[in-house]
């Protein structure tokens, strides 16, 4: 079962990143930016004008800030990806490394990652506070998008996205539903690969957000 869901997932986002990021777009891979386009309209139907509504509250600062010279193009165009590639890269690797060690019987190591605490009490902390700072840059990037007046949730890396939160949500709760239960053995085997296949998605989010950057 497990080999199963991890594989579905990785399908998944492997179709969502098929278009690489540093060629010209051949047109297998604009047929698959446009049902992944098509799917992200059906997806975020229902949502996308109470969300179109939020960033509209922000939009407007950053326009004053771009007509005034403190908010570069480049910054806007490439700020939300730089400082999201940082938490993936820093927190993301690090947390799932940490989650690794735990599973090999090497949790109550204090490492100088840990910053004094066990692997196991920080791999909770550095995972949840990657989770945080995605939940808050993505808000972040959905403005700057709209800044540029480009749509928001049309894309892959709007599906993408929507996975990761799902999959690190899940990931938050597995541990505090199940661990504990009879089949917690089981459910620590799930956080584990799960884990894993999510870090996977999050590499994919950023594949697919190069390709939407490249796009205009």
């Amino acid at each position: 079962m497990m080999h199963r869901l991890t594989s579905s997932v990785l399908l998944l986002t492997a179709s969502l990143a098929s278009v690489n990021a540093f060629v010209s777009p051949t047109s297998s891979s604009l047929a698959v930016m446009s049902s992944s386009s098509m799917l992200s309209a059906g997806v975020f139907d229902g949502v996308k004008e109470p969300i179109q509504s939020y960033v509209d509250i922000w939009t407007p600062m950053f326009h004053t800030a771009q007509d005034a010279g403190l908010a570069p193009d480049f910054l806007l165009h490439w700020g939300h990806a730089g400082a999201m590639s940082m938490v993936l890269l820093s927190m993301g690797l690090i947390g799932s490394y940490m989650g690794w060690q735990i599973r090999l019987g090497n949790g109550g190591d204090v490492t100088a990652l840990t910053l004094g605490d066990t692997i196991r009490e920080a791999h909770p902390k550095i995972i949840g506070g990657a989770f945080f700072f995605f939940l808050l840059g993505g808000q972040g990037g959905l403005v700057l998008l709209d800044t540029q007046g480009q749509s928001i949730l049309e894309s892959p890396h709007a599906l993408t996205a929507l996975l990761s939160v799902l999959l690190l949500g899940s990931q938050a709760l597995l541990p505090k539903l199940a661990f504990a239960s009879e089949n917690g053995e089981q459910a620590r085997t799930v956080h584990a690969y799960l884990g894993s296949a999510t870090m996977v998605v999050l590499f994919a989010h950023m594949a697919t957000g190069i390709n939407l950057g490249l796009s205009f």
